[in-house]
C-alpha cells in the first residue's frame, strides 16, 4: 500500500508559520547575543537582554535557551576566532588549574565556558568548591593573603551561594582574569556530577582539567 505524501496546504502552512517565525527569531537573538559573549565577554543572560535592545524587540520576546546560546557561540568562534581561541582557552584552563590546585582541599570543579570549551580571552573562570564548612574556603584565602571580593550569586541548584571573586594575572594573555570561587555544600556534589541533557559532564575536577590540557585538541 502506497502512502500519500503529506501536502503542506495553506491551512497547514498557516498553522506552522508562528512556530517557524519563533524559531527564526530565537536564532537571530542567539546569533546577536553570541557576538556580545565573544567580543565583550558578557554572560549569556546579559547578552540575550542586550541583543533584544539591539534588535529593537519587545522585552517580553521569547529568548533562546542556553543550549541554543552555546551552539551560537561555538559557531561564532568557528567563523571569526578559529585561529586565536584555542590558545586563549588553553591559557584560561591553565590558570583555572592553578587555582584548583591551590584550593584542592575544597573539592574544586571547573564549570562554565572555560570547562565546556567556548571561552575566549574575555571570559571569566568559574570554579565550584564543595566544602564541609562553608567558611573554610574564605578562611584559606585570608590565611594566604589573597585579595577577594565576596558576593552572593544564584548557583546551579537555584539557590543563593557565596562567590569569592579574585583578579588573577594570566601570563600567556598578559592580562588579569576574573576567577570566581563559588562555595557549595559538600552534599551538593552528588547532583553536580549528573550529565546534562546531551550526556556531557557539566563540570570537571582536577584530573579532568589536567586531561583536557594534556589533549592536543582540548576536548
Amino acid at each position: 500500500m502506497l502512502l500519500t505524501p503529506l501536502l503542506l496546504t495553506p491551512s497547514l502552512l498557516a498553522a506552522r508559520q508562528p512556530t517557524l517565525m519563533l524559531h527564526t527569531l530565537k536564532s537571530e537573538i542567539a546569533a546577536t547575543a553570541a557576538a556580545l559573549v565573544v567580543e565583550e565577554g558578557l554572560e549569556y543572560g546579559p547578552a540575550k537582554r542586550r541583543a533584544l535592545k539591539q534588535l529593537a524587540l519587545p522585552a517580553r520576546t521569547a529568548l533562546p535557551d542556553n543550549d541554543q546560546m552555546e551552539q551560537a557561540v561555538r559557531e561564532y568562534i568557528d567563523l571569526f576566532c578559529a585561529e586565536t581561541q584555542p590558545a586563549e582557552l588553553a591559557a584560561l584552563r591553565q590558570l583555572a588549574l592553578v587555582w584548583m590546585q591551590r584550593m584542592a582541599d575544597f573539592r574544586p570543579h571547573l564549570a562554565g565556558a572555560v570547562w565546556n570549551g567556548t571561552a575566549t580571552r574575555l571570559s571569566d573562570i568559574y570554579v565550584q568548591l564543595f566544602c564541609d564548612d562553608p567558611k573554610s574556603a574564605e578562611i584559606a584565602l585570608i590565611e594566604h593573603n589573597v585579595d577577594y571580593e565576596p558576593r552572593t550569586v544564584t548557583g546551579f541548584t537555584g539557590g543563593s551561594v557565596e562567590a569569592l571573586s579574585i583578579s588573577s594575572l594570566c601570563q600567556p594573555l598578559n592580562e588579569n582574569v576574573g576567577v570566581h570561587l563559588l562555595v557549595y555544600d559538600h552534599d551538593d556534589l552528588r547532583g553536580a556530577l549528573r550529565p546534562d541533557a546531551k550526556g556531557r559532564a557539566p563540570r570537571g575536577n582536577l584530573a579532568a582539567v589536567q586531561k583536557l590540557l594534556s589533549t592536543p585538541s582540548g576536548d
